[in-house]
Order: structure tokens, then C-alpha cells, then sequence
């Protein structure tokens, strides 16, 4: 199912499909990279589309994403998945309130399951950062998960390559 959405999206053109992927929830920039690597897209055109794919949907999650995520936690489909969802959000507040800003940062940044550009905006939401501080930080998170994804795609591809 993944490979028909990616290979449809790569006949769309790789670059919408680096910017359609990068917006999409829990893949972002992380799944968007690679990809891009994999095709063999230029680092300076790669990481630029990425990132504007990445942050499009950040402005509008850190103004209205709390009030979505209760939304959907009303879904009756989705009702276990966001409820779920939220809480470990939640769970991950004090990590980010302790540091503020740098702490918001250093979790998109470090590309882990569960963190990135999405969820730091609704903790920034649901803790109520101000919002262009909120938006720096995540952009500072995105630009070095961008440049983490990169080095780590050109190592595995290397790697394999020796093979």
C-alpha cells in the first residue's frame, strides 16, 4: 500500500513528492529525505522542499491544533488513537516546559518515533508558547533534523553500497 502511494506521488514529480511527504503526520522531513536520497534529488534542492513541506502545516497546527485534537478525539474511529496520542503528548510537556524554547527545539531535532514538527506544535499549542517563538524553535528543529536525515541517508546508502 506505502510503495503504490510513494510510487504514485514519485510520478507526480520527486520534488512534489519530497513537499507532499514532508507534510504528512509522524513521516514529515524524516520520511520525505530519505526518499529523496533514494531517487537521487540534489541536497540543495532536497532539504529546501523538505523543510517547506514540513513546516506549510505548522502555522495553522500551532493556531488551531489543540482545538483539532480534541476534535478528533471525539471520532468515534479515531477516539482511541488521538486520545492515546494526546496523552503521551501530554507526558512529553515536562520535557519541553523545563527548556522552553531549547527544549522544544531539541525535540523536533532529534529525529525519534513520535517527535518532530507536528507533535512540538501541538505541545507548544497545548501549553500555550507564544506562537513565533513556537514557530522559530520548530523551524530551528526542522532545519537540523533536515541535516541529520541527510547524513544519515547518504551513510545507509553508502553502507549498503558496499555491498
Amino acid at each position: 500500500m506505502f510503495t503504490d502511494l510513494f510510487n504514485w506521488l514519485l510520478g507526480a514529480g520527486r520534488e512534489l513528492a519530497v513537499v507532499i511527504i514532508s507534510m504528512m503526520p509522524l513521516v514529515e522531513l524524516r520520511g520525505a529525505v530519505p526518499l529523496g536520497v533514494a531517487v537521487g534529488m540534489p541536497e540543495a534542492t532536497l532539504i529546501p522542499l523538505a523543510i517547506l513541506g514540513n513546516m506549510l502545516p505548522i502555522p495553522f497546527l500551532l493556531f488551531f491544533g489543540e482545538k483539532i485534537l480534541d476534535w478528533v478525539c471525539t471520532l468515534p474511529p479515531l477516539t482511541k488513537f488521538a486520545t492515546a496520542y494526546k496523552q503521551k503528548l501530554l507526558s512529553k510537556t515536562d520535557q519541553v516546559t523545563k527548556y522552553a524554547r531549547i527544549g522544544l527545539f531539541l525535540f523536533v531535532a532529534i529525529p525519534l518515533p513520535g517527535t518532530g514538527a507536528w507533535s512540538g506544535a501541538l505541545i507548544a499549542t497545548i501549553l500555550k508558547m507564544p506562537k513565533t517563538k513556537a514557530l522559530l524553535s520548530i523551524l530551528a528543529g526542522v532545519i537540523t533534523a533536515g541535516i541529520i536525515m541527510l547524513m544519515a541517508s547518504h551513510s545507509v546508502i553508502g553502507v549498503v553500497n558496499l555491498f
